[in-house]
Order: structure tokens, then C-alpha cells, then sequence
């Protein structure tokens, strides 16, 4: 990930993803099911940079589909989000609830709490985050920390150095 522009904005992020992230963020994007206004928006982009009927690419086999989303290097804003959500909730909730587990936010399976403080207490994050780097990949614990920022900027201002 750059060092050198603040990501701003998920499609940022998405561009900065690793190509096998991108790959299991569009395959869980797409076992997700095809509802909603994000996976319209990507039937339509396929649809024209492969060429195809859009109703072509709603019959493609998922990996076709995850493979081909993978590749798109650019997607708005909206389904960049979609694909980050759907990335950490499939693949890193392990990661997603060691983090909060050492910031001492209540959750379930990585999801905070509906009655949670989601702020981090601040003399607790600079451990937290070092225990997670020491856990799981860095380019996967980058990742997250940009979806959170990108989230909730003000809770987690604290992971601006992270």
C-alpha cells in the first residue's frame, strides 16, 4: 500500500488490493448472491468491457465472474465498498475480532456490537495493532485498517499511523 497519498475513498483501495485479495473479495461479492445496486453496476460494467449480453454475464460460472471483477481496475465507490465488506466479513473475521478483542470492544464473530462503543480506547490501540501485525499478513491487516478509516474516520483516527 502507498505511503505517500491518504487513501480517501474505497475505490483507492481497492486498486491497492492485492491481486488474490481482489480475487476472494469478488468471489465472496458474488456468493453473496447478485442483489442489490453494486452487483447491477459490475453485470453492466462486464457486460461492456467483455462485450457481452448483460444476460451472458449473469450466466457466467462464479469464478468466471470473481475472475473477471478481479481484473476491473477501476469500480466506483460504492462497489468498492461492497467488495471490501464482503471481503472481511467472509475471509477476516478471525482478524476482525483479535483486533477488537484487544481493544476491548464488545462483538460477535468480528462484527462490533449494536451496543458497543465502537471508539477505540487510545492508550490500548498502539498494542492492539502490534499484536495484529505480529498475527496475520500485513498486506491483510493494511487492508482492514483502510476500511476502517474509510468507515468511520473519526473513531478510527487513531490507525492514521497504523
Amino acid at each position: 500500500m502507498s505511503d505517500v497519498e491518504p487513501i480517501t475513498r474505497a475505490s483507492q483501495l481497492w486498486k491497492q488490493m492485492t491481486e488474490p485479495q481482489r480475487l476472494r473479495a469478488a468471489e465472496a461479492f458474488w456468493n453473496e448472491g447478485e442483489t442489490g445496486a453494486e452487483h447491477a453496476e459490475v453485470v453492466g460494467l462486464l457486460s461492456r468491457r467483455l462485450n457481452f449480453r448483460v444476460k451472458s454475464v449473469l450466466a457466467l460460472p462464479l469464478e468466471k465472474k470473481a475472475k473477471y471483477t478481479a481484473g476491473l481496475a477501476s469500480v466506483s465507490d460504492a462497489v468498492a465498498g461492497r467488495l471490501l465488506i464482503t471481503y472481511h466479513l467472509t475471509h477476516q473475521r478471525q482478524m476482525m475480532g483479535a483486533f477488537l478483542d484487544g481493544l476491548g470492544i464488545a462483538h460477535e464473530d468480528g462484527l462490533i456490537a449494536d451496543d458497543a462503543q465502537p471508539t477505540p480506547d487510545p492508550e490500548r490501540l498502539p498494542t492492539a495493532v502490534q499484536t495484529l501485525r505480529e498475527q496475520f499478513p500485513p498486506e491483510d491487516v493494511a487492508i482492514y485498517f483502510a476500511t476502517l478509516r474509510l468507515q468511520d474516520p473519526a473513531a478510527w483516527a487513531g490507525l492514521a499511523d497504523s
